[in-house]
C-alpha cells in the first residue's frame, strides 16, 4: 500500500509572483525558436561542404580521434558517444542514423565512413551500434584535411565548453556529389547524386570561364548518376531543376529477358531505382497479382547475394511476352519510380533555392576562400620559423660568445635581454636560442639551417604569389580538384535516355496469339517451335546442326503429341516449347531445350517422332523391332495426358512410328541382316488403340528391325543402310554407308522377308544404321556433326544378288538423316 504524504508548506519569506502571458505570442515565439533550431541545426545541408550539421561532427569527431582509413575499425557506438558527449545535443538514435547512411553505397555516391558489420539494406535496417564497426572512408579524408591550418571559422559548442568547425574544407564537391534529403519545418530538400568526375570537369570549365552558361555545364553534367545505377528516363526535368532548383525525372530499373529454364522466360532485374528495394518490388508484384491486375507472372524470386549484387528473377509464364509484361510493371511497380529535384540548402545562413550553376558557385567561392586562408596561415608559419632560422644563424656566427654571455648572466631574464642588445636579436628569437638544446649550435647546423633558410623563402614566395595573383589561385584550386577526381572518381553507373521510346505494349500484345506454327524434334533430342508459318527447308539451304527427324504443323496455344518406342503417346504443350527466331532458311535447334525437361520419360525411353491431333488424318503407321506393323486409328483422347498406341510384347520395341498424310503410303521395313521389305499402307488394317498390331516383316532368328518408315516414293526416293560389327562397342566402328535408288527395290507382300539390300564386307555382319525415304540432303552423327552421303547409284547384280554396289567408307557413324523437300516428307 502507497503511503500517503503531503506537501511540504512555503517558507515564511516565500512570495508568489504570478506573470501573465499571451499563449499566441508564447507559442509563435516558440514555434519559431523550434523552425529556427530544424532549419539551421538539423534537417538542411550548407551548400559549401554539403553536409548536415550531425554529418559535420561525425566527421570531425572520427578525424579528432584519428580513425583514419589507415588505422583499425572502433566500435560505432563509441563515435556516436563522442559525438554525443561533445557536440551532438540529440539522441544517440539520429547520430547513429545518420552514421550508417554516410556508410551505405546505395545512399552515397562516395561514401564517407567505412563500415564493418551489418548496416543493413535498402530493405532493412541495420545492426544496433554495439554491433558494428567504423571509421573514415578514404573519401573522407580530403572533406577535413587542412581543418587545422585556420581555414574554416569554429564556433562553440552546445554548452560553450568546446569549439567545432561551422563548415569543413570539402575538397570534395560533397552537396552535388552525394545529395542530401531532408524535411525542415516549411520546407524541404532533395538533391539528387552525381558523377565525381562530372562534377570536377564542371567546376574546372567553370573556374577558367566563370561566365559559362548552364548549356555549357550540362556538357560536363548531363544528368544525376545515381548510386544504384539503373535508367533516368526523360531530360527535360534534368534541365528545369539545373535551371531552377526544382524539376522531376523518372527513374527505371534495369532489367533483361532471359531464359531462366530450358522451358521458362524470366525477367532478371539487376538495377532498381534510387531508394527502392527488392522486398518493396516483390511485395508491390505480389499485390498486384492477386488483385488481378498483373497477369503472366508465376514466380518472383531474390537472388540478390553480396559477390553478385541484385538479382531479381520474375519468371514468365508460357503463353505471354516477357517484354510486354515488362512494360505493364514499369507502369505498375515500383521498377519505375520518379524523383523530385527540390535544391534548398544553406546560403551564408539562408535557406535558398540554387540551381546547378548556383551551387556551383557557392561551392568555388568556400574552395577560393579555403585555399586562400590556408595560405595566410602557412605563410605565417613559414615566416614565424624564417625569423627564428635567421637568429639561429646569427648565433651561430659567435657561438663562443653567445655561449659565454649565458654564462656570464645571473639568470635568464638577464641572458635573454644581453642577447637582444649584444646580438640584435628579436624576444622571439633570444627565448629560441635559450629554450634549445646547445648539441643544434653546431657547425654541422649551421649548413642545414641555411637550406632550411633557402626551402623557407622559396615557399613564402610562392604563398605570395597565390595571395597576390588571382588566377595563381584559382589554378592550385584546380589541379586539387583533378587530384580529387583522379583519386576518388568513378565511371557513371546511371544511363540517361532522352525518352523511353516506343512501348513495346503498342506494338506486341501481352499473351502470345494462337497464331500457326512448326514444332521440331531433333536427332540429338531437343524440342523447339518456330512461329515461321512455312514449313522447314523452303528458304533454301539449311544450318549445319543435328537434324530434324520430325515437324508437325500446330498452333501456339495447341497439343502434338509425342510417339516413344514403349508405344506411348505423350501430350506435349506447344506453348512450353522455346521458340525460334525467324530465318529464311530451315530453324537452327541449338535453342531448342531437351526433351526430359518437357516429358517425364522412363529409364531407356526416347521419343521416335511428333504427331498432331488432327482427326481428319489417316492416324500413325507404326513398326516394332519384332517385324509388327499397325495402323492406329486417330482416337486422341482428351481426358488422359499419355496412353498406349500399341499393346507390344514383353521383349519388344518401337523402332519407328510416322503419322499418315494420305494413307496411300509406302510402309518400309528394314532389318538387321540388310533385308528390306516395303507395301503399300492400305494393305494394313487400321485398329484401335488396344491393338497389337499385325505381322509386317518376317524377323528370322537373332535378327531384328532396324529402321521403320512410311513415305510417298517419288524419283529421289533413297535407300541409305550403313554396315558394322555386331561385336563391336556402339559407335566406335564407322563402318560403310551404301545410298541406293528405292525404285531398284520391287515390292513384296505383307509378311514376307523382302529383298537384300546391303552386301557385307569382311569384318562386317549387321546393319547398324538404315532409312528409307525421299532426298536425304544430310545425314548426321550422334555428336550432331554433319556426315556427307555419297550420290545414289544403282544396284549391280550380275551376281543376281542385290547389294554389290561398292561401298563408300563415312568418317562418322550415322545417327540420323534429314530429307529435302517439305515438312510432309520429313521421317524418322
Amino acid at each position: 500500500m502507497a503511503r500517503r504524504t503531503k506537501p511540504a508548506p512555503p517558507p515564511d519569506d516565500f512570495e508568489e509572483h504570478i506573470l501573465d502571458i499571451d499563449v499566441g505570442d508564447e507559442m509563435r515565439s516558440s514555434f519559431l525558436e523550434y523552425a529556427y533550431s530544424v532549419i539551421y541545426s538539423r534537417a538542411l545541408p550548407d551548400a559549401r561542404d554539403g553536409l548536415k550539421p550531425v554529418q559535420r561532427r561525425i566527421l570531425y569527431t572520427m578525424g579528432e580521434m584519428n580513425l583514419r582509413p589507415d588505422r583499425g575499425h572502433v566500435k560505432s557506438a563509441r563515435v556516436v558517444g563522442e559525438v554525443m558527449g561533445r557536440l551532438h545535443p540529440h539522441g544517440d538514435g539520429a547520430i547513429y542514423d545518420a552514421l550508417v547512411r554516410m556508410v551505405q553505397p546505395w545512399s552515397l555516391r562516395v561514401p564517407l565512413v567505412d563500415g564493418h558489420g551489418n548496416f543493413g539494406s535498402p530493405d532493412n535496417g541495420p545492426a544496433a551500434m554495439r554491433y558494428t564497426e567504423c571509421r573514415m572512408a578514404p573519401a573522407a579524408m580530403p572533406m577535413t584535411v587542412s581543418i587545422d591550418e585556420e581555414t574554416v571559422d569554429f564556433k562553440p559548442n552546445y554548452d560553450s565548453r568546446e569549439l567545432e568547425p561551422s563548415v569543413l574544407p570539402a575538397a570534395i564537391p560533397n552537396l552535388i556529389v552525394n545529395g542530401a534529403s531532408g524535411i525542415a519545418v516549411g520546407m524541404a530538400t532533395n538533391i539528387a547524386p552525381h558523377n565525381l568526375v562530372e562534377v570536377v570537369q564542371a567546376l574546372r570549365h567553370m573556374i577558367t570561364h566563370p561566365s559559362a552558361g548552364l548549356d555549357d555545364l550540362m556538357r560536363f553534367i548531363p544528368g544525376p548518376d545515381l548510386p544504384t545505377g539503373g535508367k533516368i528516363v526523360g531530360l527535360d526535368g534534368i534541365r528545369d531543376a539545373y535551371e531552377s532548383g526544382r524539376g522531376s525525372f523518372r527513374m527505371r530499373a534495369t532489367a533483361r529477358v532471359e531464359s531462366v529454364t530450358p522451358r521458362r522466360k524470366g525477367i532478371v532485374v539487376t538495377e532498381l531505382p534510387y531508394g527502392v528495394g527488392p522486398e518493396k518490388v516483390i511485395e508491390r508484384i505480389k499485390t498486384m497479382v492477386q488483385a488481378k491486375k498483373l497477369q503472366g507472372i508465376s514466380d518472383v524470386k531474390d537472388l540478390t547475394d553480396h559477390n553478385n549484387g541484385l538479382r531479381l528473377v520474375i519468371e514468365v509464364k508460357n503463353g505471354f511476352h516477357p517484354e510486354a509484361l515488362l512494360e505493364q510493371l514499369y507502369k505498375l511497380t515500383p521498377m519505375e519510380d520518379s524523383f523530385g529535384i527540390n535544391a534548398v540548402c544553406l546560403v551564408d545562413g539562408q535557406p535558398r533555392t540554387l540551381g546547378l550553376k548556383e551551387m556551383l558557385e557557392v561551392y568555388l567561392g568556400h574552395r577560393y576562400d579555403v585555399v586562400r586562408r590556408r595560405s595566410t596561415y602557412r605563410r605565417a608559419k613559414a615566416a614565424d620559423e624564417l625569423h627564428l632560422v635567421e637568429g639561429l644563424l646569427v648565433a651561430i656566427l659567435d657561438i663562443d660568445e653567445v655561449i659565454q654571455l649565458i654564462r656570464a648572466s645571473e639568470n635568464a631574464a638577464e641572458a635573454k635581454q644581453r642577447l637582444i642588445t649584444v646580438f640584435d636579436l628579436s624576444d622571439v628569437q633570444a627565448t629560441y636560442i635559450l629554450d634549445m638544446a646547445l648539441r643544434r649550435l653546431t657547425k654541422y647546423s649551421r649548413i642545414e639551417l641555411e637550406n632550411r633558410k633557402s626551402e623557407l623563402e622559396k615557399t613564402i614566395a610562392e604563398l605570395d604569389a597565390i595571395l597576390d595573383d588571382e588566377k595563381l589561385l584559382r589554378k592550385v584550386v584546380s589541379d586539387e580538384l583533378g587530384e580529387v577526381a583522379k583519386t576518388y572518381g568513378t565511371p557513371r553507373r546511371t544511363v540517361l535516355l532522352a525518352s523511353a521510346g516506343q512501348t513495346v505494349t503498342s506494338a506486341v500484345p501481352l499473351e502470345v496469339a494462337d497464331d500457326p506454327c512448326w514444332v521440331y524434334l531433333s536427332s540429338a533430342g531437343l524440342l523447339a517451335r518456330s512461329g515461321d508459318a512455312e514449313p522447314p527447308g523452303s528458304g533454301g539451304g539449311r544450318t549445319k546442326h543435328d537434324v530434324v527427324v520430325s515437324a508437325v504443323r500446330t498452333t501456339a496455344r495447341g497439343q502434338v503429341g509425342a510417339v516413344t518406342n514403349r508405344g506411348r503417346l505423350v501430350k506435349l504443350d506447344v506453348l512450353d516449347l522455346p521458340t525460334l527466331p525467324s530465318t529464311a532458311n530451315a530453324p537452327h535447334l541449338q535453342g531448342g531445350a531437351p526433351v526430359s525437361e518437357f516429358l517425364s520419360l522412363e529409364t531407356d525411353e526416347r521419343v521416335l517422332t511428333l504427331s498432331s491431333f488432327d482427326t481428319d488424318s489417316p492416324g500413325l503407321a507404326l513398326g516394332t523391332r519384332n517385324g509388327v506393323v499397325k495402323r492406329v486409328n486417330p482416337e486422341y483422347l482428351s481426358n488422359k495426358d499419355d496412353w498406349e498406341v500399341i499393346r507390344l510384347a514383353e521383349d519388344d520395341e518401337l523402332v519407328g512410328a510416322v503419322e499418315l498424310r494420305t494413307g496411300e503410303e509406302q510402309l518400309c521395313f528394314l532389318t538387321a541382316d540388310a533385308r528390306l521389305l516395303h507395301f503399300a499402307a492400305g494393305g494394313v488394317r487400321p485398329q484401335g488403340r488396344a491393338g497389337g498390331g499385325v505381322a509386317g516383316v518376317r524377323v528370322g532368328p537373332g535378327e531384328q528391325v532396324v529402321a521403320f518408315t512410311a513415305f510417298t516414293p517419288g524419283d529421289d526416293a533413297v535407300v541409305v543402310t550403313v554396315s558394322g560389327s555386331s561385336t563391336a562397342l556402339p559407335g566406335t566402328e564407322p563402318g560403310a554407308v551404301k545410298v541406293t535408288p528405292f525404285s531398284e527395290y520391287p515390292a513384296k507382300g505383307r509378311a514376307t522377308g523382302g529383298v537384300r539390300c546391303h552386301r557385307f564386307l569382311k569384318g562386317e555382319d549387321t546393319l547398324v544404321f538404315a532409312w528409307a525415304g525421299r532426298g536425304p540432303a544430310r545425314a548426321a552423327a550422334a555428336s550432331g556433326a554433319a556426315v556427307d552421303l555419297p550420290e545414289a547409284q544403282g544396284r549391280r547384280d550380275g551376281s543376281g544378288l542385290p547389294g554389290t554396289q561398292p561401298i563408300v567408307a563415312c568418317s562418322s557413324p550415322v545417327e540420323a538423316l534429314l530429307p529435302a523437300g517439305s515438312a510432309s516428307d520429313v521421317t524418322g
